[in-house]
């Protein structure tokens, strides 16, 4: 079974340019992860004609209190119209706000009464906006080392929103990675979260390096995944350990089953 394989643009040949980046990426028959849009020349990376399969679907703003909630659907509009000049097939949010290069901000407060209440209706306002503009976003769930502290970051939390929500405009991108470092047990997480799963996203640990390299069996997900019949994406969201290429390689071999 072959899976639709991408990987994390801003992650591999860090000294190119990304338009470069994304070019490689579609030679190799791999689509296109984005993180930041603000980073990067729109217009380059459209012209490239890769498959861009996922990126930050806001700026800004949180999705549990009024101010933050205001701000992430104000964000989302403008991101909502980027990625549909790249075409992108979803667009990413996290339980908490973003930092530098867009990636989640760690540490920013515990938790309070009615949260999850605001963040469902938060996510129904976007589900309308998604419904209404034909788009798709998916909620990722982190890891409590990387990113302590952050809301709704555990796959627990963000399986319980997502299916609670349960609209065919919000899925989860449930990634791997943080799966692994918060609660193992994987493959039992991806037969959890499979109904309702957007994309699944890979890096092994320790190090957040290609599959092959640390404690995840990642062909045996993979047999696993294709044995749920899940047919949808693979995203590699990892840094090389060696020659991107190589990298990419192994990548393509785990999930190639």
């Amino acid at each position: 079974m072959a899976f639709q394989l991408a990987a994390c643009a801003e992650m591999l040949w860090r000294d190119r340019p990304i338009s470069w980046r994304a070019s490689r990426l579609k030679e190799m028959g791999f689509g296109v992860g984005l993180w930041n849009w603000t980073d990067w020349d729109v217009t380059a990376l459209e012209r490239t004609g890769a498959t861009f399969t996922i990126m930050n679907g806001y700026l800004k703003g949180r999705l549990s209190d009024k101010d933050g909630a205001a701000a992430l659907l104000k964000s989302v509009r403008e991101t909502v119209a980027v990625g549909k000049r790249l075409g992108v097939h979803r667009l990413n949010l996290h339980g908490t706000g973003l930092g530098d290069m867009g990636i989640p901000i760690p540490k920013i407060g515990s938790f309070a009464p009615g949260m999850v209440t605001r963040a469902r209706d938060t996510l129904h306002r976007i589900c309308d906006l998604a419904e209404a503009e034909g788009v798709v976003f998916t909620l990722e769930n982190l890891n409590p080392i990387d990113h302590p502290g952050c809301p709704f970051g555990s796959t627990a939390e963000v399986l319980a929103l997502v299916s609670a929500v349960n609209r065919p405009q919000l899925r989860i991108n449930l990634d791997l990675y943080h799966t692994q470092i918060g609660e193992g047990d994987l493959i039992r997480w991806c037969e959890a979260c499979l109904p309702w799963i957007g994309e699944v996203q890979v890096a092994d640990n320790p190090g957040r390096l290609e599959p092959g390299t640390g404690e995840i069996n990642y062909v045996s997900v993979a047999k696993a995944l294709r044995d749920m019949n899940y047919d949808g994406p693979v995203g590699m969201e990892a840094f090389a350990a060696k020659e991107p290429e190589a990298a990419l390689e192994a990548f393509r071999a785990a999930f190639t089953v």
